[in-house]
């Protein structure tokens, strides 16, 4: 019993966090998002060399999150958000099982105080950067959640993009999930993310719980969506936006806090 503790105390705290260490605990709120414990762990943030990625995706470097979290299995759907903010929908593609889409940074926010009071919880709240790309690595270090092979047949199994979308987005959870449980960290719609974004932060960032710069003029964006082609999609890749800015291919995905 003893030498089981230690077995899964090191899984939990090593360098990457392993695939059969992903909690299986997880948490269903009222209007039925569904989310799951990511623990807390280690991990290399940024582009592997062989991924020729942009220099914002430089350097490589550690990084260590220090608390586990719950984050959503799924991207926010339009049924949720209704469920949260009322009657009116601003999405482009119409369907209550599709991620909610044309919504801003500051659109996302008041659906979170919104969100927080419905629920009387001070809890949810967007992925930082770090948290984002830790869950959808999920204890892998290659360019998408199952290795480095952006063959349009192979990404297809996870991602709605370019080569497969049919130019429009799908209902969540169709595709395979990676190796945690989470669907669509690849493609069909951007995610936004709470850092502000500079793009030489990695530069400086600090290797315990980096929560971004502390001021800025864009926020980030992960994920890639049903537009963007394969290179966009991929776990380090980065992009930002002004706070108002609104698309068909920008939605988000809820982190909350394990109180």
């Amino acid at each position: 019993m003893m030498y089981s503790f230690f077995i899964i105390v090191a899984c939990v705290t090593l360098l990457s966090a392993s695939n059969d260490c992903a909690a299986a605990k997880g948490y269903v709120n009222t209007i039925g998002m569904e989310f799951v414990s990511v623990p807390a762990g280690s991990f290399f943030m940024g582009a592997q060399d062989i991924e020729d990625g942009s220099s914002k995706e430089h350097p490589r470097h550690l990084v260590t999150l220090s608390r586990s979290f719950y984050l959503a299995r799924y991207e926010v759907t339009q049924e949720q958000w209704l469920a949260v903010m009322g009657d009116v929908n601003p999405s482009n593609f119409i369907s209550p099982t599709r991620p909610v889409d044309e919504v801003s940074w500051k659109d996302v926010q008041l659906f979170i105080q919104k969100l927080n009071a419905l629920e009387k919880s001070h809890a949810y709240r967007l992925p930082t950067e770090a948290e984002w790309e830790y869950a959808a690595r999920a204890g892998n270090e290659t360019s998408y959640c199952y290795g480095n092979n952006s063959d349009t047949v192979e990404l297809a199994k996870y991602a709605w993009f370019e080569g497969n979308s049919a130019s429009q987005t799908h209902p969540v959870g169709e595709l395979s999930p990676n190796a945690w449980g989470f669907y669509d960290m690849h493609g069909n719609v951007t995610e936004w993310i709470q850092d502000y974004f500079d793009k030489d932060y990695y530069t400086k960032s600090p290797e315990l719980d980096p929560a971004g710069p502390k001021e800025g003029r864009k926020r980030g964006v992960r994920g890639g969506s049903w537009i963007n082609q394969a290179y966009s999609c991929r776990s380090a890749a980065r992009g930002y936006y002004s706070e108002e800015y609104t698309d068909s291919d920008f939605g988000f995905r809820i982190a909350r806090n394990i109180e």
